[in-house]
């Protein structure tokens, strides 16, 4: 199978590519990796691979004729491609407009003109919106809240819109919230551990209250690949790790396996605009379906990651401030 990866040098995608790369997940043939390089987008994140396992193209989602050209060589596309920070969204809405609602419906619109290519869309469970009780399923209406989750919501309409209208062969996973190597310091749990690892405070919204799903993103990246391959066209796919936290707990466990105490090193902020407080899904589609079951236990994963971010000064360095 040709592979087409769209923002396949940020952290998922990147992390998706080195799995395809090394056959951990099986099935490509030839892979190709488009990617704007943004800010969060970073060729050393491939670093690691043969120049020869895989081609590089940088590009933008949203340059049609480059779009065309590559999507005709392939036989599926994984769109990673998209603005993803909350907080950059509220503060600069337009370009999350642009790339990841313009941009999907551009893939989309040359990927119909092929009816046998699978298109996947990497989606959020942002999209939901906030949940106080219970979890949501596939069919759960989309209330987004912020910027960022309504391009992405704008996405996924568009995505099942061409399924219905042209037949495109489409499929859409929303994940819940990742961790992992690679991960830009903008993030929740990177940007605890790279201040702490400065010696600064970790600095947490509101009270800390708000409570999220995490995934590590190798078991996104499997999740992912298996709907690919395997999932039916049309649908979608919550994957979610199971491991529901509030922000301050899991700041104290990044604290506690730094060695580090929670009074001194805690910076409690001005809550975010529109912060959602919990966001809760039911994956018993994907496990049904899909037979996705997370395999990283939270406290080794976020053990694991902490110790690459120690080994990793240098990749991350330079990001703190950007």
């Amino acid at each position: 199978m040709r592979i087409l990866v769209t923002g396949g040098a940020g952290f998922i995608g990147s992390n998706y590519i080195r799995r395809l790369a090394d056959g951990t997940l099986g099935g490509a043939t030839e892979i190709t990796v488009l990617d704007k390089l943004t800010y969060a987008g970073n060729l050393q994140n491939l670093a690691s691979l043969s120049p020869d396992s895989f081609r590089f193209i940088e590009g933008d989602i949203c340059d049609s004729e480059l779009v065309s050209k590559l999507i005709k060589n392939a036989d599926a596309i994984v769109n990673f491609a998209a603005e993803s920070h909350v907080d950059r969204s509220i503060s600069n809405p337009t370009e999350f407009i642009e790339t990841n609602i313009k941009g999907v419906q551009l893939l989309l619109g040359e990927s119909s003109k092929y009816l046998s290519k699978k298109f996947l869309q990497v989606s959020t469970d942002e999209v939901y919106g906030s949940i106080n009780q219970g979890s949501w399923d596939e069919e759960s209406p989309l209330l987004p809240n912020s910027p960022y989750s309504a391009s992405k919501a704008a996405a996924d309409l568009i995505t099942r819109s061409y399924f219905r209208t042209f037949g495109t062969n489409v499929r859409i996973t929303r994940s819940s919230n990742n961790y992992g190597a690679f991960q830009h310091p903008e993030k929740l749990i990177p940007l605890a551990i790279t201040n702490v690892l400065r010696g600064k405070k970790v600095p947490i919204y509101g009270d800390g209250s708000n409570v999220r799903d995490w995934l590590h993103v190798d078991d996104n990246c499997s999740a992912i690949h298996v709907a690919l391959i395997n999932g039916e066209v049309g649908e979608t796919y919550n994957i979610g790790g199971g491991n529901e936290l509030s922000n301050l707990e899991v700041v104290k466990r990044i604290l506690s396996v730094l060695g580090k105490d929670e009074s001194s090193n805690i910076d409690f902020v001005e809550d975010r605009k529109g912060h959602d407080l919990r966001y809760s899904v039911n994956v018993s589609k994907a496990s049904t379906h899909l037979k996705f079951i997370p395999k990283v236990d939270f406290h080794k994963g976020l053990e694991q990651t902490i110790d690459w971010y120690r080994e990793n000064t240098d990749w991350w360095i330079s990001k703190v401030n950007h």
